[in-house]
């Protein structure tokens, strides 16, 4: 069977435009766990000089995902295996830089998510996370991000933006900074004046309360 042209360079440039992205995001991705590493370490040796009592971690979680520990916070970062297009009214779609060539719109995406520690240390299942950023990466390692204050603000120049190590520094850093100021608030007390016997009879850090750093709040305001 001779398959027709137009249907052959449709498959294949797309299966090569995606497997450029994947392998540029994936790069990416090693960089940010390589870079944040060596932070983390940083910030143990400072510790450590200081006589600071103060945790720092890095644990990996797999190919696509590894975690950072910090004081009371966890920062996890994972990649997406898959590669996305931006909707049409999306404003990446409306840059002269896309225009000119729409395969540039294809990315892989890295996430960023802010837990706090004890969640994990004490098993409550029913806390909250929240994503601070995401970076879409696209097959000529251009970048921007989508996220709160200090992540979203700062890097959103999609024609210029390239991963480089100062960039990815950058990124980290700003996540750091942006989860350090970003407090845990008590919930509003009509939120949380019931509870129930069973919830009483389990230990205090099992209980079906939800813990989480805007619990009861909109997180949307702190780009206000």
């Amino acid at each position: 069977m001779e398959l027709k042209k137009e249907l052959a360079e449709l498959v294949f440039d797309k299966a090569t435009l995606k497997k450029k992205v994947y392998q540029s995001t994936k790069d990416t991705f090693e960089l940010f766990r390589k870079t944040t590493r060596e932070l983390i370490h940083s910030f143990q040796e400072k510790a450590k000089n200081d006589d600071i009592d103060i945790a720092f971690e890095f644990k990996d979680r797999g190919d696509f995902e590894f975690e950072v520990k910090f004081a009371g916070d966890v920062l996890i970062f994972m990649m997406h295996t898959n590669v996305f297009e931006f909707s049409r009214n999306h404003d990446v779609m409306k840059t002269p830089y896309v225009k000119e060539d729409p395969k540039r719109s294809y990315c892989g995406t890295i996430h960023i998510y802010n837990f706090l520690a004890d969640s994990f240390t004490y098993n409550r299942d029913n806390d909250l996370g929240y994503m601070i950023g995401r970076i879409f990466v696209n097959n000529e390692n251009h970048y921007f991000i989508e996220g709160k204050r200090e992540l979203g603000m700062l890097y959103n120049n999609f024609n210029t933006a390239k991963i480089t190590e100062n960039a990815v520094l950058e990124i980290i850093e700003s996540a750091i900074m942006y989860t350090t100021n970003f407090d845990l608030l008590t919930p509003p007390y009509d939120e949380v004046k019931l509870v129930s016997v069973a919830e009483m009879k389990m230990s205090f850090d099992r209980k079906m309360m939800v813990t989480g750093k805007r619990l009861g709040f909109r997180f949307q305001a702190d780009t206000e």
